[in-house]
C-alpha cells in the first residue's frame, strides 16, 4: 500500500500495486523476530496479495523488468524453506493463485497472514484476514504510519488494535530506478534497482486474533 499523492507513481500499477522492496521487508522480519518467536518453518502462512512481475522483455530480448514477489522471497532467504500460500488478483503475478483474496474462501486456516495490501482495501482485507487465521494467528500488514491517524478508522482499532508496530525509520522506495532510455536498472545481483522514496513513512502493523490490547508496542527499525 503506497501513498496516493506522489505526481506519476501510480502510472501503469494494477489493482493498487506496488513493489515492496525485499530488504525492507527483511529488515522488518529480523527485527519482528527479536520480540516475537515464531518457528516460520513449521506453520502455515499466507500471502493473499503476493505481487511479483512475470519477466518482460522488448522486441531486442532485453529484460525489461521483473520482481520476485516480495514476501515469500524474503521469508525464505531469512528462514529457508517454509510453507507459503501466494495469491493475487492480478493476472501477471507469480502468485500460484489468481484470485480475489476479498472474494475467497480458504480451505484451511494460515498460522500468519503477511502481505503489503491495496490501499483502497486494507480494513476489509486486516478484518478477512483476522477472520482466516487461526486462533492467536498472527496478521501482519504494511502500512502507513499515518493510518493510525482517521476518523473513519477510529471504530476499527477501538476493534482491532495491533499488539505490534514496526516504524520503518527510512522511507521505503516503491520506485523502480530507471535509465536514461526509459528501462528498469537493475544492480550485478540481477535485483531491482529502487530509485525514489515514497512520500511518507511506513510501518508493520502486527495484528493477532483474539487479542485487543489497550495499546500497541513501538518499535522503530
Amino acid at each position: 500500500m503506497s501513498s496516493t499523492n506522489r505526481s506519476n507513481a501510480r502510472d501503469n500499477h494494477i489493482s493498487d500495486y506496488y513493489v515492496t522492496p525485499i530488504s525492507d521487508v527483511e529488515l522488518f522480519l529480523k527485527n519482528f523476530n527479536e520480540h516475537v518467536k515464531i518457528e516460520w518453518n513449521e506453520i502455515n502462512i499466507l500471502d493473499p496479495c503476493a505481487g511479483g512481475n512475470k519477466e518482460v522483455k522488448d522486441e531486442h530480448g532485453i529484460k525489461e523488468i521483473y520482481h520476485a514477489m516480495s514476501y515469500p522471497t524474503a521469508i525464505s532467504n531469512i528462514y529457508g524453506k517454509c510453507n507459503i500460500t501466494t495469491m493475487d488478483i492480478r493476472e501477471d503475478s507469480l502468485a500460484e493463485h489468481c484470485a480475489d483474496y476479498l472474494e475467497t474462501e480458504l480451505e484451511n486456516k494460515p498460522n500468519l497472514i503477511i502481505t503489503n495490501p491495496p490501499f483502497a482495501s486494507a480494513i476489509k482485507i486486516i478484518e478477512k484476514a483476522l477472520s482466516d487465521v487461526e486462533n492467536n494467528g498472527y496478521v501482519i500488514m504494511l502500512l502507513r504510519l499515518n493510518f493510525f491517524g482517521s476518523k473513519d478508522r477510529k471504530k476499527f482499532f477501538e476493534k482491532y488494535m495491533p499488539e505490534w508496530c514496526f516504524v520503518h525509520h527510512v522511507r521505503i522506495g516503491f520506485c523502480d530506478k530507471k535509465d536514461k532510455d526509459g528501462y528498469v536498472m537493475f544492480d550485478k545481483n540481477g535485483n531491482v534497482k529502487h530509485g525514489s522514496t515514497d512520500s511518507i513513512e511506513y510501518a508493520h502493523f502486527v495484528f493477532r486474533k483474539n487479542y485487543n490490547p489497550d495499546y500497541t508496542k513501538l518499535v522503530l527499525i
